[in-house]
């Protein structure tokens, strides 16, 4: 059995590199969003990700690293991370990309509750304290986007975020015996089984017309032929998808859940500039008051891990 890793740096540097990947991901999903139905585009990410993925495999050791006495809990983490991205992308078509960013910033607090009982790591009551008051900033803006017209789709990054967390803890309990290219290649075969029976049950865009609310339209609407100028993004999103489960798989491999799941939050400085420049959006006041509660409780959980630790 392999000895558990803690390489703080190391994991750091993948968690920042995995966040530049995924704005970049959400920022080409909402693009296209207005053309194609998500489990289309989710379809073509995971099957050119699994080809890139397979040579990440065969770097690290080959197919002998696929095997596992957990099959259970990979499948469910695979289940967290559909539920969590289609949350997410439900949301962005009905919200700027930093607001949906920003609510979604709650994963780490959720990442540093689940902590506790699925990875028996210590979180003492000042830590606890900082994660309620994160969610009070979650409440914060939630409050003033339902009185908008998103109305009750602002819990879908909450939810996104949840789904997320219950992965992210999960990878760090796998990874101390699967290699990361063996647990980026059970997603993108996830996201593929998955976009298979969307297709198969509502490919047709039997279950929506003009009156279907944006985010339900954006899920099931029928799949069409990509442009021809589309058709590089798509490919993009393909080799974005195996370099983010790569990275963020390398991430709570190399060093605690605790330490790595803050620097998440340097996600939403690119949501910012996407939002900005290729959307013309920009987020309400509450929001950036919101999301500076719940990164600023974040870095304080970052902060006492690394005293305790010191100690």
């Amino acid at each position: 059995m392999q000895t558990e890793r803690n390489a703080p740096g190391l994991g750091i540097l993948f968690m920042v590199s995995g966040m530049f990947l995924i704005s970049l991901n959400d920022m080409l999903i909402k693009g296209l969003a207005g053309d194609y139905p998500l489990h289309q585009i989710i379809m073509w990410r995971a099957g050119l990700g699994l080809l890139l993925t397979l040579v990440f495999l065969r770097m690290e050791g080959g197919w002998r690293l696929l095997r596992t006495d957990q099959p259970g809990l990979h499948i469910l983490r695979a289940l967290l991370v559909v539920f969590a991205n289609s949350c997410f992308y439900a949301a962005i078509v009905i919200m700027p990309l930093a607001t949906a960013t920003a609510l979604y910033f709650v994963a780490p607090l959720f990442v540093t509750l689940l902590s506790i009982p699925v990875l028996g790591e210590e979180v003492g009551p000042r830590r606890i304290l900082a994660v309620l008051a994160g969610f009070g900033g979650v409440l914060l803006m939630m409050a003033d986007q339902m009185r908008g017209d998103v109305g009750w789709a602002v819990l879908l990054p909450v939810l996104s975020a949840a789904g997320y967390a219950g992965m992210s803890v999960l990878t760090r309990k796998l990874g101390h015996a699967s290699a990361a290219s063996a647990l980026a290649l059970y997603l993108q075969v996830s996201f593929l089984v998955v976009a298979g029976m969307f297709y198969l049950v509502a490919g047709d865009g039997r279950f929506v017309d003009e009156t279907t609310p944006d985010s339900i339209y954006f899920l099931l609407r029928a799949w069409t032929w990509p442009d021809t100028a589309d058709i590089p993004l798509l490919v993009g999103l393909g080799g974005l998808s195996a370099l983010i489960g790569y990275s963020m798989a390398q991430a709570y491999r190399q060093a605690k859940a605790s330490t790595v799941a803050p620097f998440e939050y340097v996600m939403l400085i690119f949501a910012l500039f996407w939002g900005w420049t290729v959307f013309d959006e920009w987020p309400a006041p509450s929001v950036f008051a919101g999301a500076a509660i719940i990164i600023g409780s974040g870095v304080y959980i970052f902060l006492r891990e690394q005293r305790l630790k010191s100690r």
